[in-house]
């Protein structure tokens, strides 16, 4: 039996190409496809063919039979015919247009979905960092904080010259009271020597005239 090298039933068949490839880029074709379908979409578009097939109906109802290139009689078959080329043409290049749209649109939303995402991943890494230097402040004398214990500092220093003064004022007094009590008894002192002095006096002219009486 001849062998043949036919591929089994288990291989996929390698896809051939019937249709010659156009030479155009297909970002290029989508671009003009892309222009087209904007401009037969505006307001221009529409009064230019308004006005070619007005003036296309005018000129073969109107003009000479020999001048007319698409007469009357036959119900104006050329401009049938081109409108219907026309339509067959703009409903594919609405639709390349609508599908390039919705390709770029698919392309924005990705990138605006990364651009979230690395947003979200930029906000939770900030979100760390202020939760860790919050707790590592925690430790850290802030402003605040200086000023309140300045401020007791101040008041206890305060309070220290305030209780220097009242121990000074109370020195003072006792000073003055103690020197007043010992000009007291100072003078005590001078009296109670003058007076034994005295009575010393008047024992010795006592006992002198005790003498001279015997």
């Amino acid at each position: 039996m001849a062998r043949t090298d036919r591929p089994g039933l288990d291989t996929p068949r390698s896809s051939r190409r019937r249709l010659p490839q156009v030479g155009m880029p297909p970002d290029t074709f989508g671009r003009v496809a892309e222009g087209i379908a904007r401009y037969m979409g505006t307001p221009m578009f529409l009064v230019w063919m308004t006005l070619i097939c007005a003036a296309w109906l005018a000129w073969n109802s109107m003009a000479p039979e020999d001048m007319q290139f698409d007469p009357r009689n036959l119900n104006f078959t050329l401009l049938t015919l081109i409108l219907s080329l026309q339509a067959s043409y703009a409903a594919p290049l609405l639709l390349l247009a609508d599908n390039r749209s919705a390709d770029r649109d698919r392309v924005e939303f990705e990138a605006d979905r990364q651009r979230a995402e690395r947003n979200l991943a930029d906000t939770e890494f900030l979100a760390r960092e202020v939760a860790s230097l919050r707790i590592a402040m925690r430790d850290v004398a802030t402003r605040d904080f200086i000023r309140s214990e300045l401020r007791s500092l101040m008041e206890e220093m305060e309070e220290a010259r305030a209780e220097e003064r009242a121990d000074g004022a109370n020195g003072s007094d006792a000073n003055s009271s103690d020197a007043s009590s010992s000009g007291a008894s100072s003078r005590d002192v001078s009296g109670a020597g003058q007076s034994s002095r005295d009575d010393d006096l008047g024992a010795d002219d006592l006992g002198k005239e005790d003498v001279t009486d015997r």
